[in-house]
């Protein structure tokens, strides 16, 4: 297999394997998606998959400043404008649903939301607001059974209205210690109801919401990320990793893929080897790939598809790059979060 060669991916055809993985940029002001994001997208359209950066479902999933959501009509529209683009391009496009849960702060939210998640335990550090600046973590609230309700609602209407939009398909963000890994790990969940105790019963949530998206939008559609062993958004190492994975993989075998984020844990290639023959189907390797470490995972069968993060920052033509072995450009890591075109959409091409 060639890093470069054409994927089917359930009903898309993928021009090659080089999939844009998601990052959060935050240039979405007010929540919305603009002509800015849309430059970003179609700039990197040559991708064979671009994974957005992540969308909150809901209001309540909305805790960083300038991100954007896709729980609105305008937010609908501006995301058409992105797709269209990108599609008049030649690329594909998911949009990534992710809800922070406790990762967040009222000054990026709107009046009247609230930080929920499994069990009302706090995050260690900060996060920054346009308004004061940085500021700790609040107390989260717990969420009750009608939250659950709410909040498994919100992501299926998300996913149906990235299909309004023209998305090829969304990514359920199960990782980073936002919301859905929140009640993967014991730390942050501490329920002593059929959604908290054990591995099968702290997975439940997940499963649920995966399933009632694929069943709204076709599992063709459908793809999760998971990030086993990463302690991000303070999340101590725990016990039980692989088996958790496992059995969590085993139980959302027949979506579009499983996006797996590589980790230095001593456990991971095991863990990794693991949940892909649980799942069984298409994954995406994510992780500090450069070109000749993705071929090797590729030629290695670790994985279809191989995910780049920060070289699509500098190189919007990243794979011309790769393919004439071209010297890759760095980014600019103090424009990776602030607003306006300076570090986003102005790294030229070759």
């Amino acid at each position: 297999m060639d890093l470069f060669s054409s994927f089917r991916l359930g009903p898309i055809e993928l021009s090659n394997r080089v999939v844009m993985a998601p990052m959060t940029r935050s240039r979405a002001i007010g929540g919305l998606p603009n002509a800015l994001m849309r430059d970003y997208y179609t700039q990197r359209a040559t991708a064979g998959l671009i994974i957005t950066e992540g969308v909150a479902p809901s209001a309540n999933g909305l805790g960083y400043a300038r991100t954007p959501g896709i729980f609105s009509q305008a937010q609908i529209e501006g995301w058409k404008a992105v797709t269209a683009s990108v599609h008049a391009a030649g690329g594909r496009i998911f949009a990534q649903l992710m809800h922070v849960g406790r990762i967040g702060h009222p000054l990026n939210m709107a009046k009247g939301t609230r930080i929920v998640a499994p069990s009302a335990v706090r995050s260690g550090g900060a996060m920054y607001t346009d308004s004061q600046g940085m500021q700790p973590f609040p107390e989260p609230e717990a969420m009750n059974e009608a939250d659950l309700v709410q909040a498994r609602e919100e992501f299926v209407q998300a996913a149906k209205n990235a299909v309004a939009a023209g998305f090829d398909g969304i990514e359920v963000h199960s990782g980073n210690g936002y919301l859905l890994e929140q009640f993967l790990h014991p730390h942050t969940n501490r329920r002593e109801d059929a959604y908290g105790g054990g591995a099968e019963n702290r997975s439940r949530f997940v499963v649920e919401v995966t399933r009632a998206i694929a069943a709204a939008i076709g599992p063709e559609r459908v793809g999760i990320r998971f990030t086993p062993f990463s302690t991000f958004n303070d999340l101590p190492e725990r016990d039980g990793v692989r088996e958790q994975y496992v059995g969590l993989a085993r139980a959302l075998r027949g979506i579009a893929y499983l996006h797996l984020v590589a980790s230095p844990h001593p456990d991971f290639a095991a863990t990794e080897a693991a949940i892909r023959d649980a799942f069984g189907g298409h994954t995406i390797l994510n992780g500090g790939l450069l070109q000749d470490t993705a071929q090797q995972a590729l030629a290695a069968g670790r994985a279809e598809l191989m995910a780049f993060g920060k070289p699509f920052i500098a190189n919007p033509d990243l794979v011309s790059r790769m393919k004439r072995g071209a010297e890759l450009a760095s980014p600019h890591p103090q424009t990776f979060y602030t607003p306006g075109a300076e570090g986003y959409v102005d790294y030229p091409a070759l």
